[in-house]
């Protein structure tokens, strides 16, 4: 972490600073480097708004060894709040980056989704990237079976896990799984998997130049519009801590 500027703290949360390129430099060591384990999260409006109220994945939030800035409103409410300016290194980029960049050399264990998502998804990054499948395993299971998938996530021995169970729960899982199975690098990439899968769109070009891919996927998915009242209730936040701190 040396390269990048010092860990900020954003509403009490952390934020580091890489660029895409740093991050997958960063992680791309991690993964090939001593097998210890490397919780990333990406950061995005609706984890803070969650971990405001949710003690234990505040914690996770905390314990990551790298937060990135995720969604263009964490971009947004650094320059207003630090008055810095943080690149973006979005879960789905850092995804499909490594599994681009490593090829076959890379071992990979998909988790999450819907029955079938996970697997599809393997089966295009094997088919693009020539990535090899470590194992694949749906997202709808309960707290109370992690230890059973956890086991059998060690026993593929992936360099990185993709884990795509929405806010909170992949985190909280990552940070388990971290602390027992020898798996070097844990991703928390939300829908990134359907991404890969093909079973959800990958948001236009221009939307992503503009920061406006989180509008687009509300605009064009039903499934998200009960998402939208955390993304007010962030803009709300950001906007009383910068009225508190007079900017």
């Amino acid at each position: 972490m040396s390269a990048f500027p010092s860990r900020l703290s954003l509403m009490g949360f952390p934020l580091d600073a890489p660029s895409l390129p740093q991050t997958l430099d960063l992680l791309s060591d991690w993964m090939f480097g001593p097998r210890r384990g490397h919780t990333v999260v990406t950061l995005n409006p609706e984890f803070i708004v969650q971990a405001r109220s949710q003690p234990d994945f505040a914690r996770a939030l905390a314990q990551a060894d790298l937060v990135t800035a995720d969604g263009i409103g964490i971009v947004w409410a650094a320059r207003q709040l630090l008055g810095q300016d943080v690149p973006r290194a979005p879960g789905v980029d850092i995804a499909r980056g490594l599994l681009q960049r490593h090829g076959p050399e890379l071992r990979v264990y998909f988790l999450g989704g819907q029955p079938g998502v996970a697997e599809r998804a393997a089966q295009e990054a094997f088919h693009d990237f020539g990535t090899q499948v470590a194992g694949h395993h749906h997202g709808y299971f309960g707290p109370e079976e992690d230890s059973r998938v956890i086991e059998a996530i060690a026993a593929t021995r992936p360099h990185l896990l993709l884990t795509g169970m929405g806010a909170a729960r992949q985190e909280l899982f990552n940070e388990r799984c971290k602390a027992a199975a020898d798996v070097p690098v844990l991703l928390g990439c939300g829908g990134t998997l359907d991404v890969l899968a093909g079973t959800a769109q990958l948001a236009p070009a221009w939307t992503r130049r503009a920061g406006l891919e989180f509008a687009w996927r509300i605009a064009s998915d039903r499934r998200r519009w009960g998402r939208a009242p955390r993304l007010a209730e962030f803009v709300r936040l950001v906007l009383r801590e910068k009225s508190r701190q007079g900017r």
